[in-house]
């Protein structure tokens, strides 16, 4: 489990980081966001107790290189990025700010592209999409040693479960079902 949560509610919108702020969950991920409205959300969120990941590639307005990577770090300061992009993860992680690596196994050729992308930027974690492939997840945590955190089309109680025992250290969801399920309060 990532910090005793096996959840990371992902919020899309305005309603989902309401929603997310009156969990008992200490860490979320904020997906769509404008680079305006960013600033003051996290400052939120942290002034709420909680820790949040940005998805870099998501944030409108924000152009996911070095540079933008170096802003969010330095200005916003997140508790994390997420990124697809090794140069924003590795970029990130100079700054001292947790790094996650997005990787989108469709494939094994999928595969071996992203466990060469992992070992060159040595990311804290990585995030792997689909999470309902816990083969899949078994391996990324064997070949890279990496903890993981899984994500997209998990929908059920059982999912979550099966991508667990499979070694995730977390699910990634904007499914507020799921966060009400496994929500401590």
């Amino acid at each position: 489990m990532f910090h005793n949560q096996k959840i990371l509610p992902a919020v899309r919108s305005m309603k989902d980081f309401d929603k997310m702020l009156k969990t008992s969950f200490e860490y979320g991920v904020i997906l769509n966001v404008h680079i305006n409205m960013l600033e003051s959300l996290v400052d939120y969120a942290n002034r709420s107790g909680k820790k949040m990941f940005l998805h870099a590639d998501l944030i409108s307005g924000l152009k996911t290189d070095e540079a933008g990577t170096e802003y969010l770090c330095q200005k916003i300061k997140p508790y994390g990025i997420i990124s697809t992009k090794g140069s924003v993860v590795m970029a990130a992680k100079q700054k001292g700010v947790v790094a996650t690596q997005r990787a989108f196994i469709l494939d094994s050729s999928a595969l071996e592209r992203s466990i060469k992308i992992i070992s060159k930027t040595d990311p804290d974690y990585v995030e792997v999409l689909p999470g309902v492939v816990p083969k899949v997840i078994k391996m990324v945590i064997e070949k890279t040693g990496k903890p993981v955190f899984a994500g997209g089309l998990i929908d059920t109680a059982e999912e979550v479960e099966a991508a667990l025992a499979a070694g995730a250290s977390a699910i990634t969801t904007s499914n507020y079902e799921l966060w009400q399920i496994y929500d401590e309060k």
